[in-house]
């Protein structure tokens, strides 16, 4: 599992060079509600959907009353049961690994006021491989999950549907994800590390939706401070996942990145979700393929993260879009052969869009954070080794690429009064690191930053920007101005408007 945060140069050199800006409160900003009369935007938290308020007809009720009631019933039920939970908590017996554990077609209704609390004892609450598993209108809360294990479909499987359910105050994730899981109108809040982890060990993971949520206030626990450089917060991270449809959530005041997806994604549609608050990126798409990212509000994010890193005099553009060795592949099936940004409003978040790409990290080298894993071009790690490496076609297949990005039709604001900044709190960027490591790369020297500048097609155009926007060329020294930027040899944002002031 892939966990670089913007690698810089020789193994274990990670330098997360941020902007420049003055320093203010360490406080994140306070949410602004989804716009009024949005269907795009949930607001699920405050207002969830109430379940059944008596039994439908066939289904086996459980009393909260009894002690491990759901889960004995469960047991001792055929698949394919409907379950009705009363009023009330619930709750197993008090062993760390009590847990229900569904047949395959079961499905769980919560009535009004229905609440499964694992009490900070047991680490799970539904796990099993049965598949097609639903939970419906139940709180889910109090359950003490691993790092990177969560609390709902512990295990992943196949199939299941989650809505109008609030998986709150859980350690762990919220739940975990199989394919053609889908999560919708949820309440996804105050999780120990993430609302959602999209994982699936050993297996591929596809066809997976999440729509209408509320992600808010997860990693309580804090593990970027715990484990520095872990890779392991936020709303919700993907990982290998193929296909996924990610629409209408208000992701919010999460601590960490919003959305992350990390080592060997595709085919990604990433829509009409307002993004805010969030203590670090918006949105991570790292050692991944082939995306839409299209029709979003990102405002307010990365104050956090970004502020530190300028306390500490890091110089690289932190962003609340940031594409990590990520971009199109038309030899990869999906809905696109590109990375599309377009027609997104990005509204005072401490930076833009940045389009990286680490000249030392690549399959097989000793630089990828992503362990084991190799690109989706390559099958056999052990193939990216000289002298093979060196020659087409393992030279270019070996990497992840940023290329085929195409960013355009977006708005930009930046008012630095808001953001609490001065000086560079708002910049673009393409740009790599002058390749070192190992003493093997075929990829050493500035071959990879002129490669993703000018040779990889990544390309800005017809956009708005108003604010004090500068932009990052090629590696950290080249900071340019809008003329700069949309001439030799960048000719970037063709067809774009630029006023300096946020309100002019």
């Amino acid at each position: 599992m892939g966990i670089n945060r913007r690698h810089w140069g020789a193994l274990a050199s990670v330098l997360l060079l941020a902007t420049g800006c003055t320093s203010g409160s360490d406080a994140p900003p306070e949410p602004t509600a989804p716009p009024t009369g949005s269907a795009a935007v949930a607001r699920v938290c405050a207002d969830p959907e109430a379940g059944p308020a008596q039994p439908p007809a066939g289904a086996v009720t459980v009393d909260p009353a009894v002690v491990g009631d759901l889960a004995a019933k469960t047991k001792d039920s055929p698949p394919h049961t409907t379950f009705w939970l009363q009023p009330g908590t619930h709750t197993l017996a008090a062993d760390r690994y009590a847990q229900v554990v569904p047949k395959e077609g079961d499905s769980y209704l919560g009535a009004p006021g229905a609440v499964l609390d694992g009490r900070k004892t047991n680490e799970y609450a539904f796990s099993g491989a049965a598949a097609d598993v639903t939970i419906r209108y139940l709180t889910v809360q109090g359950f003490v999950a691993p790092q990177n294990e969560g609390v709902v479909n512990h295990d992943s499987a196949d199939g299941w549907v989650i809505e109008h359910a609030t998986i709150q105050d859980n350690s762990g994730a919220g739940l975990m994800a199989g394919a053609r899981q889908r999560v919708r109108a949820n309440c996804l809040r105050g999780n120990g590390q993430y609302g959602i982890n999209a994982y699936k060990a050993g297996a591929p993971l596809s066809d997976l939706v999440v729509e209408g949520n509320e992600i808010t206030a997860n990693d309580t626990d804090q593990w970027e401070k715990r484990q520095p450089g872990c890779g392991c917060t936020g709303g919700v991270k993907f990982w290998a996942v193929n296909r996924a449809d990610v629409r209408g959530n208000w992701v919010h005041d999460n601590r960490g990145p919003g959305l992350w997806a990390d080592t060997d994604n595709n085919d990604f549609r990433i829509e009409d979700n307002l993004l805010e608050a969030n203590d670090g990126a918006a949105l991570i798409y790292e050692t991944s393929y082939n995306a839409v990212i299209r029709g979003n509000t990102i405002r307010r994010n990365d104050w956090v993260e970004g502020r530190n890193a300028a306390d500490r005099g890091d110089d690289f553009p932190y962003a609340t879009v940031y594409l990590s060795e990520s971009g199109g592949e038309p030899r990869i099936p999906a809905r696109t052969d590109k990375i599309e940004i377009d027609r997104n409003v990005l509204e005072d978040n401490w930076s833009g869009i940045t389009l990286w790409e680490n000249a030392d990290r690549f399959c097989n080298s000793p630089a990828n954070t992503s362990s084991g894993d190799c690109t989706l071009l390559v099958k056999d790690t052990a193939r990216c080794a000289q002298p093979t490496i060196a020659s087409a076609p393992l030279n270019a297949d070996c990497r992840w690429k940023t290329q085929r990005v195409d960013i355009h039709d977006n708005r930009f604001t930046l008012d630095p009064s808001v953001v609490g900044c001065t000086v560079k709190c708002g910049r673009m960027a393409v740009l790599a690191n002058y390749g070192t490591y190992p003493d093997w790369s075929p990829y050493k020297g500035e071959q990879v930053a002129e490669a993703i500048t000018g040779k990889q097609q990544n390309r800005w155009h017809d956009n708005a920007y108003r604010g004090p926007w500068s932009f990052v060329a090629h590696d950290p020294s080249r900071t340019l101005d809008f003329g700069q930027w949309q001439g030799r040899p960048y000719q970037q944002d063709a067809g774009s408007t630029f006023q300096p002031r946020a309100g002019g």
